[in-house]
């Protein structure tokens, strides 16, 4: 059988390099664009991306040294805001309290698009039912649908679960703000772990369960083309019509983040507050790089926020 398969590649525009300019330093910093040590936080779901983007800066810059801070969204920004870090990495911008708290500091907050991820989710090999709605998703979340087969009536799998990377993650803010409309979670059958890698472990386990996580924890890193997945779990296709079937429904693909067709694409921000213009804005400006940062995002499967897109049409046979 003949597939054809859509996917993208940027075409990069060269755009002027990173800057040195410094304001004054009265805080005793000593880092700069390309040198000294500073730590960062971020959603623990972005760790695999980000840590591409760290070790290539690193590799690039042999004098600067990040530490990243895995937590949840809430409290990455919470760090931000109390200036124990001056970078974060989160789904969301800046609310606009939070902005006027940093400028009543006299401080410059920055926000920056890098890139767009899926929210994926994922399922056990051993269920077949593969294909799901918003609408349904929702009624999951909701404790209205608790069983497989309140969603497919011939299925033999019994009373859903879902599992969650952490209870203050960008992916529950997202499921919260996004498809429950501003209104928290209320099933029973919903709970939280503490990573990514145990909802993975969690899916692997229970046949009954769905995962939701980023999907930049899904590609198979041996695959270039990033049109296969991670070969321990399955993802979900999701459609945002009422009714979901194969011929409706999209997977985590970059093309259809692109296109619209996958309904669960979040924005993805650097959130800066780097008075002292040093190693975050470095690291800030090689990540939306597009000689160097961008790639990695559009290797690492998810949608670059810079760069000249093309789609070019390949056939695969099975």
């Amino acid at each position: 059988m003949t597939k054809k398969i859509s996917y993208l590649i940027v075409g990069l525009i060269l755009t002027t390099g990173f800057y040195s300019c410094m304001s004054e330093n009265k805080s005793g910093r000593t880092d700069t664009y390309s040198s000294g040590a500073i730590s960062f936080a971020s959603d623990e779901s972005f760790s695999p991306i980000i840590d591409e983007e760290r070790d290539v800066f690193e590799h690039t810059y042999p004098d600067a040294h990040l530490t990243p801070i895995y937590t949840s969204e809430s409290e990455a920004i919470n760090l931000l805001l109390q200036d124990s870090v001056w970078m974060a990495i989160t789904s969301r911008d800046f609310k606009p309290e939070e902005l006027q708290s940093l400028k009543d500091r006299k401080q410059f907050p920055q926000s920056i698009k890098f890139a767009y991820d899926g929210l994926a989710l994922i399922q056990n090999k051993q269920n077949t039912d593969s294909c799901i709605s918003v609408k349904d998703i929702r009624r999951i979340l909701t404790g209205e649908v608790t069983r497989w087969d309140q969603i497919y009536p011939n299925s033999k799998r019994g009373e859903i679960t879902v599992v969650f990377d952490n209870k203050r993650s960008a992916t529950v803010h997202y499921v919260e703000d996004s498809i429950l409309g501003g209104k928290p979670i209320t099933s029973p059958n919903v709970y939280a772990v503490d990573s990514t890698a145990q909802v993975v472990a969690a899916v692997e386990e229970d046949p009954n369960a769905i995962g939701i996580i980023g999907s930049n924890w899904l590609n198979d890193k041996r695959d270039s083309t990033n049109l296969t997945f991670r070969k321990e779990i399955r993802p979900m296709a999701v459609t945002s019509l009422d009714v979901a079937n194969v011929a409706n429904s999209w997977k985590p693909y970059q093309y259809y983040f692109y296109n619209g067709n996958y309904p669960l694409v979040r924005t993805l921000y650097i959130l800066l507050n780097d008075t002292h213009m040093g190693l975050p804005t470095g690291f800030k400006n090689f990540i939306i790089s597009q000689d160097k940062g961008q790639m990695i995002i559009l290797k690492a499967g998810l949608l670059p926020a810079y760069g000249n897109l093309t789609v070019r049409s390949v056939h695969v046979t099975d």
